[in-house]
């Protein structure tokens, strides 16, 4: 999801908590703040030797330790309040990917890519994910690229009484 997408899902639904599920059925604690929004670039040189360069938006939450019986979580509204105030100060990059920087006793820190949204009664519930690490440079590498149907044929001959293992 882009950051404008993001604002503007807010702008939309203003009324409602706003959620973050950053696991399944695992939601980020009412007590939780926006503790800093940082516009990042990256520029890098991949396995293959590509050079690249991207920008995201990256918006860390943070549960406070004080608030932890909370129960009330944040508005839509005064998120995108915080967030407008960000941009005032320091310009956010609207056509970037934004992500969620998270972590607590139980889950380890992470920055996570909005995968879904749902909404729900009084609730906009973001769907957080890990974005696993990949090979940018497969062809170069010598990696293997296969299909989803290769895969789901590997996996079926590698069955346990198939002979392939």
């Amino acid at each position: 999801m882009y950051t404008s997408e993001f604002l503007s899902l807010l702008k939309q639904h203003q009324d409602k908590s706003l959620l973050f599920e950053y696991a399944p059925g695992k939601l980020v604690g009412a007590n939780y703040h926006i503790t800093e929004v940082k516009n990042i670039t990256v520029d890098s040189v991949d396995c293959g030797a590509r050079p690249d360069y991207w920008q995201e938006t990256v918006v860390q939450l943070w549960e406070s330790p004080k608030e932890k019986d909370k129960t009330e979580f944040m508005s839509a509204y005064k998120a995108l309040a915080i967030l407008n105030k960000v941009d005032r100060i320091k310009p956010m990059v609207k056509d970037t990917e934004i992500k969620f920087e998270y972590s607590n006793a139980e889950f380890h820190t992470a920055q996570l890519f909005v995968d879904d949204y749902t909404l729900g009664g009084n609730y906009l519930t973001l769907k957080l994910s890990v974005q696993k690490t990949d090979c940018k440079a497969k062809e170069t590498c010598g990696v293997e690229i296969k299909s989803e149907d290769s895969q789901v044929e590997e996996a079926a001959c590698c069955e346990p009484g198939s002979g392939c293992c």
